[in-house]
């Protein structure tokens, strides 16, 4: 365990921003305004799973169902997401994407891999690896 001073914890809140900064700007230009990072998450585990429940949903984004409510709704009324009501749940209920949140998917990749190309700019394979591994690892500390 390290005893010294660190700045990691800052760090990492720091890239947060500006990577969300950056990546909200890069989304603009390439004619992606119909949602926000934040929401593009929200659209990437759909578009990766279909239909999920808003619990699933939070679970793969790490977003709080609070905010997860408020974003959900949100998309709902920007014609992104569709409420399907579970016919063995009463309680539950199934988040999927709109066929206009498809048409998406393309660019929002497209700018996702510009922006890992930027995340990364200067790295080495290995040095990419090792970050993430113990990237990974803080994730599950906090967990």
């Amino acid at each position: 365990m390290v005893h010294t001073k660190t700045s990691g914890g800052f760090l990492i809140s720091q890239i947060k921003q500006l990577q969300g900064r950056v990546f909200e700007k890069m989304l603009k230009e390439s004619g992606v305004d119909a949602f926000n990072g934040a929401q593009g998450r929200i659209l990437y585990v759909l578009w990766e799973h279909e239909r999920l429940t808003i619990s699933e949903i939070g679970r793969l984004t790490s977003l709080a169902n609070t905010s997860l409510t408020s974003m959900l709704d949100r998309m709902e009324e920007g014609g992104l997401i569709v409420r399907i009501p579970d016919n063995h749940n009463r309680r539950q209920t199934f988040i999927t994407i709109t066929e206009q949140a498809k048409a998406y998917r393309e660019a929002y990749d497209l700018v996702s891999e510009q922006m890992n190309t930027l995340f990364y700019q200067g790295f080495t394979e290995s040095e990419v690896t090792a970050l993430e591994k113990m990237l990974s690892r803080i994730v599950d500390n906090l967990k």
